[in-house]
C-alpha cells in the first residue's frame, strides 16, 4: 500500500539521513520514478523533504524534523513480537532488555491489535533457551561482560573451554560478537591472530580496563566468511563415501564441509561423498546417525565406528 511505503520513506530518512533517489528505490523495491512521486506527496503533505544536488547528494528530511508513526498494524505487531522471541539478543546477553522493550511495544498498540499479537505470539516459539538435548547456553551475566568490552573496545579475560579441553584462562582483543542459528560467537584476536570462541565455552569473563587493540571500524560479515573460508579449507580433511537414510540427509549434509557426490541406490537409500574437517569430525558425524547412516570408506572410519559400536554393545551386554 502507498501509505505504509510512504511511512517507510520517512523511517528510511530518518535512519539514514540521506539517500539518493536509487538507494531509496532499492530499499522500497519500487522505481526510481515512484519514489520522487513519493517524496512530492510527502512534500504536499507537509514533510520537510528536501533535495541534495550533486555527486553525494540525495534527498533528506530538514534537521529536528521528527514525527509520531503510530498504527502498526496485526502482523506488524506480530513480527516485532515474533523477533523479540528469537535466540539474536539472548547469545548477545540481551534478554531481559528485549523482554522488557517488548513489552513496551505490546503497551503501546491500540486495545484490540495488543490483545490479538499477544495472544497468537503466545502461540508461536522460536529458537527456544534449550534444545531437546538441553545443551548449554551461555549465561547472560557472562556473556553481557563480554559484551561490555566489545562495546566498550577494552581487553577481555575469558575462561574458556575448548573442545576435549580443560578451560584456561586466556586475554584477547574483542572485535565484535555474531550470532549463527542460535549459538553466539566472539571474534577476536589474541597476540595478533585471529580467534573465534564459542560463548557457551565461556565459563567465566572479566572485561580490562585496557584498551584492546583493534581495527577503528568492523566490518563483522567479512570477517564471519573469511574465517569460516579458512576454518573450510585447513586442518587434515577427510573425504568420507556414506550411505544414508533420506529423512537424515540433511543432518549429514549440515555437519559436512562439503559435498562432492550424491545419488540415489536400488534401495532408497542415498550414497554421498561428503568433506569433514578431520578424522574425529567424521566419526562424530557418522555416529550421529545412528543405523541411518554406513561409512562405505576409507576403511579406518568403518573399523572405528565398529570399535565403537562394540564397545557400547559390550558396556550393556555386561550389565544383563
Amino acid at each position: 500500500m502507498r501509505a505504509d511505503r510512504l511511512v517507510s520513506l520517512v523511517l528510511l530518512l530518518r535512519r539514514h539521513g540521506r539517500l539518493s533517489a536509487t538507494a531509496l528505490a532499492c530499499e522500497l523495491e519500487v522505481s526510481t520514478r515512484t519514489v520522487l512521486r513519493d517524496v512530492e506527496a510527502l512534500s504536499a503533505a507537509g514533510v520537510p523533504v528536501y533535495a541534495e544536488r550533486g555527486r553525494h547528494g540525495g534527498f533528506a528530511l530538514l534537521p529536528g524534523f521528527r514525527t509520531e508513526l503510530t498504527g502498526l498494524n496485526h502482523d506488524e505487531a506480530l513480527a516485532l513480537l515474533i523477533a523479540g522471541s528469537r535466540r539474536g539478543a539472548q547469545a548477545f546477553g540481551l534478554g531481559s532488555a528485549l523482554a522488557s522493550a517488548m513489552l513496551k511495544v505490546v503497551d503501546a498498540l491500540p486495545e484490540g491489535h495488543r490483545e490479538i499479537a499477544a495472544g497468537a505470539a503466545e502461540r508461536l516459539l522460536i529458537d527456544p533457551e534449550t534444545d531437546l538435548l538441553a545443551r548449554r547456553v551461555a549465561e547472560e551475566e557472562e556473556v553481557a561482560e563480554v559484551r561490555r568490552a566489545v562495546l566498550a573496545g577494552h581487553k577481555l579475560r575469558i575462561h574458556y573451554a575448548a573442545v576435549d579441553q580443560s578451560p584456561k584462562w586466556r586475554t584477547v582483543d574483542p572485535i565484535g560478537l555474531v550470532t549463527v542459528r542460535g549459538q553466539g560467537y566472539l571474534l577476536a584476536t589474541r597476540s595478533g591472530a585471529d580467534r573465534t570462541y564459542r560463548l557457551s565455552r565461556i565459563r567465566a569473563a572479566e572485561a580490562l580496563d585496557e584498551p584492546a587493540q583493534r581495527p577503528d571500524r568492523a566490518d563483522l560479515d567479512r570477517a564471519w566468511r573469511e574465517r569460516s573460508a579458512r576454518f573450510r579449507a585447513g586442518g587434515d580433511q577427510v573425504a568420507v563415501v556414506a550411505r544414508v537414510d533420506a529423512a537424515r540427509r540433511e543432518e549429514l549434509v549440515r555437519t559436512a564441509v562439503a559435498v562432492h557426490a550424491e545419488e540415489a541406490d536400488p534401495d532408497g537409500l542415498l550414497r554421498l561423498e561428503v568433506v569433514f574437517q578431520d578424522a574425529r569430525h567424521a566419526e562424530w558425524a557418522l555416529w550421529q546417525l545412528g543405523t541411518d547412516a554406513e561409512a562405505l570408506a576409507p576403511q579406518w572410519l568403518r573399523a572405528a565406528l565398529g570399535d565403537r559400536a562394540a564397545a557400547i554393545a559390550a558396556r550393556y551386554r555386561s550389565l544383563t
